[in-house]
């Protein structure tokens, strides 16, 4: 049976690409068909329709068309507009972290419901307010595992021992942290705190609720920070454009008004 011509899902937008003069492309992450792209035209110019439903960091309700190449997007109804997100630098910041971190693991056309919620509840509760940095880090290691790439932090990824949290190392190479006997030799290894590898070995094992409140301080908070980011850069084989912006935010928080 051939599909219907046109076709409604939900979608978070989590991609924006000029497209002509006047035109978009958008990369639209949803819960059924996974991550698909459509051309909104005429969604650039001053009295369009659709251009404040269709905003990056826009939970919607979407009506597409299909095309030979792209399908095209001929309506579109806001869900949540996650406001705080496009007026808090900080948490916009780690929304768009969020977001390209799914456009570049998820497959296209590829449905995964877990991954759509997911996504939805950390950009609810990043416009929520709470703590950004720790709930950015949970959404990266629940990511990662639902893209396969699940981070060994219960053993040492190379011999399998229970890990001594006082002397313990994360490697990107490896998939996971090393204890201090495998790691001798090893190039490229982040040595871990027993505060930052229990941080890691919780948010990777419990729901967010439950892990909301750990305790770190500004230093450990880093360090979490730069291991996941090490790990990602290894996979991706380059940075996150949304990282850059996320120092440069903190960079701007920083300096005295």
């Amino acid at each position: 049976m051939p599909k219907p011509r046109t076709y409604q899902t939900e979608a978070i937008i989590i991609r924006k690409t000029k497209l002509g003069e006047a035109d978009r492309v958008l990369t639209l992450y949803t819960p059924d068909l996974g991550k698909i792209q459509g051309i909104a035209k005429g969604v650039r110019r001053p009295r369009s329709k659709l251009s404040g439903h269709l905003e990056l960091l826009t939970h919607s309700h979407v009506t597409l068309v299909r095309g030979r190449n792209l399908d095209t997007i001929i309506g579109s109804q806001t869900i949540d507009s996650f406001l705080p997100l496009k007026t808090d630098l900080m948490r916009g910041a780690c929304a768009l972290c969020a977001v390209e971190m799914v456009n570049q693991f998820a497959p296209a056309d590829q449905e995964n419901r877990p991954l759509f919620n997911l996504l939805l509840e950390t950009l609810a509760d990043l416009a929520a307010g709470g703590r950004t940095d720790l709930r950015l880090r949970h959404f990266e290691l629940a990511l990662l595992d639902a893209a396969g790439y699940r981070p060994q932090l219960q053993r040492c990824v190379n011999c399998r021992r229970p890990l001594l949290a006082a002397r313990a190392s994360f490697s990107a190479s490896a998939g996971g942290v090393l204890c201090a006997d495998c790691d001798r030799g090893q190039a490229f290894t982040y040595p871990l705190t027993p505060a930052v590898l229990n941080a890691l070995q919780q948010l990777q094992d419990r729901p967010w609720p439950e892990v909301c409140q750990i305790e770190l301080d500004n230093l450990a908070s880093r360090q979490l920070e730069m291991v996941l980011r090490h790990y990602v850069r290894y996979l991706l084989e380059r940075d996150l454009r949304s990282a850059e912006w996320l120092d440069t935010v903190r960079r701007i928080a920083a300096t005295p008004q």
